[in-house]
């Protein structure tokens, strides 16, 4: 697999990113993560809705639990013409018990702890860690990219603003 996402910086240290980079106009690579009750959700499980998902390394860090809460409230004033998928390795068993916690109910929490596909279709596998790096990608209804961002320091948050603006734009 190619390596993509020069100059990927995680606690300033240079990341090598695995996989191929994800491209707006281009449609949304085909992806299979395990969701809260261990069933899998594929592209097939949000067809027809704007998809916002917000990849994170671990929902049990602070910049993660920050952004996954900023999404979840987002998601709550788009409605049913959309979906935001928070994609972490964290095992299920954990994001159920985040979202417990931080009674997130808006959002809807995978794994790629099972398949180990997504960080690679998407471009974001931390190859030396095996965690995913922090990304947003938005695609529209009928599943073509339409916002990509790559946050250049995996340590920070991404620019909620951008994201939450391209996403209303194709509701």
């Amino acid at each position: 697999m190619a390596t993509s996402n020069t100059g990927i910086t995680f606690k300033g240290n240079p990341a090598t990113l695995t996989g191929t980079s994800v491209s707006v106009g281009k449609p949304l690579p085909q992806f299979k993560v395990t969701a809260n009750d261990m069933s899998d959700l594929t592209n097939e499980n949000f067809a027809g809705k704007v998809l916002i998902i917000s990849v994170v390394p671990s929902l049990d860090t602070p910049i993660c639990d920050l952004q996954t809460k900023h999404f979840n409230h987002d998601a709550a004033a788009m409605g049913d013409t959309a979906a935001v998928l928070t994609v972490s390795r964290d095992l299920p068993f954990a994001q159920k018990r985040w979202c417990a916690a931080a009674d997130a109910t808006n959002v809807i929490t995978a794994s790629d702890y099972r398949y180990r596909t997504f960080g690679e279709a998407f471009g974001v596998l931390l190859d030396n860690l095996q965690l995913l790096a922090r990304a947003v990608v938005i695609a529209d209804k009928s599943g073509v990219v339409q916002y990509v961002e790559y946050v250049d320091e995996v340590t920070n948050e991404p620019n909620y603003e951008a994201a939450l603006t391209a996403a209303k734009s194709l509701l």
